[in-house]
């Protein structure tokens, strides 16, 4: 006998877990959370879980909340008799901590991974991670998908000419590498330095962007300060539009007002977290096909290695 397949969803993620469980055939799972007047709360499923792969998806974006919901999620499956237990987290948070950049700090990833396999996680789903190192953070199973995978399609019905693709930081060369070579075309590279965290104190740009249409490509934008002036920048030495893919819309203080203002054409991110305002530059693309498409592999027992090309 098949086993039975619930997809749950966490109260930040509701929103893109109903587009998931619709995109695979079903309806999402029933769960409460109660919450106590000192902020405390218990989430609760409401129906019967026991033999079941269940899949939780919530992204862990501040507040902690977000993620010790999932954990508590996990944890309650788990005591319920559940078979397996997936944790898909569209955004991975605190992923920027991924190593001792300094004396005397946590490496946060590597305890939100230790965390979550405390709980009692069989398997993690995420996407572009800020680190491709944080998967071996995990004793489980990482299925680490790109965005690239609904980035491109769109990027292609742009039918844009003279295409570069930018990185607005050498951190992120690889990623500008790989667009580059898949669109058989150039990448150039924004050379930034901070003072500190969120505040750039120079940058410059690497290679020549002249009459050509640049993509800026990142997996997070915080405050925007670093895509903004990775733009005016690319403008000001001749190019002909500029454009960002940047899968994580995390978008912070004055975010919102920076990109409108700037010489962006247009900022194209993903639904991993909600929108906390609409603003007329910026494109959301779903992720619910490709997360669904990899529980029902997942489900049949099929292979999602074609998923993680590029």
């Amino acid at each position: 006998m098949a086993t039975k397949v619930k997809v749950f969803s966490g109260q930040v993620s509701k929103y893109l877990s109903e587009k998931i469980a619709q995109s695979y055939g079903s309806e999402l799972g029933k769960v409460s959370f109660l919450s106590f007047a000192d902020g405390e709360f218990q989430p609760s499923f409401e129906e019967n879980i026991r033999g079941t792969d269940v899949f939780l998806v919530q992204s862990t974006q501040p507040p902690s909340d977000n993620l010790l919901e999932l954990l508590m999620m996990i944890d309650a499956a788990r005591r319920a008799s559940a078979r397996t237990i997936v944790a898909v987290i569209p955004y991975f948070g605190y992923a920027r901590q991924d190593r001792k950049d300094k004396p005397r700090v946590s490496i946060a990833s590597k305890l939100v991974a230790n965390l979550l396999s405390a709980a009692g996680v069989n398997r993690v789903i995420t996407l572009d991670l800020h680190a491709d190192q944080i998967q071996g953070f995990f004793d489980v199973p990482v299925d680490h998908l790109y965005a690239s995978s609904v980035f491109i399609p769109y990027l292609k019905t742009l039918h844009l000419n003279n295409l570069t693709f930018a990185s607005p930081d050498t951190g992120g060369t690889r990623r500008a590498g790989s667009y580059a070579k898949f669109f058989h075309t150039d990448f150039v590279i924004c050379y930034k330095h901070r003072s500190k965290p969120n505040e750039i104190a120079k940058m410059a740009l690497v290679g020549d962007v002249k009459g050509r249409n640049v993509i800026l490509l990142d997996d997070i934008v915080d405050t925007g300060g670093t895509l903004c002036k990775a733009a005016q920048i690319i403008m000001d030495n001749g190019a002909s539009s500029v454009r960002a893919m940047v899968t994580h819309p995390i978008l912070s203080g004055n975010a919102y007002e920076m990109i409108e203002a700037s010489a962006l054409t247009e900022l194209i991110v993903t639904d991993t977290i909600p929108l906390k305002k609409e603003n007329p530059k910026i494109k959301v693309i779903t992720t619910s096909d490709l997360f669904a498409e990899v529980l029902r592999r997942l489900k049949k027992k099929e292979s999602i290695s074609s998923l993680f090309k590029f």
